[in-house]
């Protein structure tokens, strides 16, 4: 099993637009340094808009390994250029919610994950991608898009993670009830017609919008994808299974669907976008697959939420 110091050759790209970003790239590149990764490149974006020409040109310079700071969204849009490859990826959590880097056990400030990172161990995660575009946690329609909508970049830099509560509850006010089919191409289970639902969501890893569990089950490493459709209902149930959102045991309520899959189609009435990791990248009709061991990433040495299979 490789570790993170065994690397050759590697390169840091830092989102100064994260919540985090714009705070001392300098510092962060230095204690690397001092920490014994081999930093031969360094690229600061402002905007996600930089990032896949700043991703190429890291690629084509040949490193082995890519950190990448920024939020949930930016590194699983390196993840989808990185995937398949032999390059393995470094995260640093300077986001908001950091979902996968709770996931994959990488502490949250930012000493800590760069330790994490020098001592780190090397694991193959999944990924997965809804009509081409890469995820690492979550991808979602319905209540969880009005939440992105609403999480302005200045309440996420006052509010951190709890901008998300308050999100959550201006978008509650404002949701539409919709329509959705989903369908199983693999015919592993029946199509199933919903109506009246309050979200949609897809899983491929286990945390999504800032420590909550997609299922009691889920992961990033176990090749499934997790589905769960919550429906309307009196905001008392809401408020219910809110407050089990954090363990994901939510999808043992009555009424609420869940069910694991390699491959799904949603289609919605009316069409509707879909949420990426905290990103609006696309719009049902949506194809979900699952990529596994599509991504090499460091993790905690102690770390098991996933394994090297090679």
């Amino acid at each position: 099993m490789m570790i993170a110091q065994e690397a050759k050759s590697a390169a840091v790209v830092i989102n100064a637009g994260a919540r985090l970003g714009s705070a001392g790239p300098a510092l962060a590149v230095d204690t690397l340094r001092s920490a014994g990764l081999p930093i031969s490149a360094v690229h600061q974006i402002l905007s996600g808009a930089e990032l896949a020409g700043t991703l190429d040109r890291v690629v084509a310079e040949g490193h082995d390994l890519v950190v990448v700071g920024g939020g949930d969204g930016t590194v699983s849009f390196a993840a989808g250029r990185l995937a398949g490859t032999q390059i393995v990826l470094g995260v640093l959590p300077l986001g908001t919610a950091n979902d996968l880097a709770r996931t994959l056990e990488i502490p949250a400030d930012l000493p800590g994950a760069i330790a994490a990172l020098a001592g780190g161990k090397v694991v193959d995660i999944d990924m997965g991608r809804v009509n081409g575009q890469p995820f690492l946690n979550v991808a979602s329609v319905g209540l969880s898009v009005g939440v992105t909508e609403t999480l302005s970049p200045r309440l996420k830099r006052y509010l951190g993670p709890v901008a998300y509560a308050v999100a959550a509850v201006r978008a509650y006010a404002r949701h539409q009830p919709f329509r959705a089919r989903l369908e199983f191409p693999d015919g592993d289970h029946e199509t199933l017609e919903l109506e009246n639902l309050l979200q949609v969501a897809v899983g491929n890893g286990r945390h999504y919008g800032g420590g909550n569990a997609v299922s009691p089950t889920a992961g990033i490493d176990d090749h499934l994808l997790d589905v769960y459709a919550i429906p309307g209902a009196p905001l008392r149930e809401h408020i219910r299974i809110a407050r089990m959102l954090k363990n994901g045991s939510f999808v043992e309520r009555s009424g609420v669907h869940h069910l694991t899959c390699r491959r799904v189609r949603l289609v919605t009435e009316p069409p509707m976008p879909v949420n990426l990791d905290g990103e609006i990248a696309t719009a049902t009709p949506a194809d979900f697959t699952i990529e596994r061991n599509a991504v090499h990433v460091v993790v905690p040495h102690g770390s098991t939420s996933a394994r090297f299979d090679g």
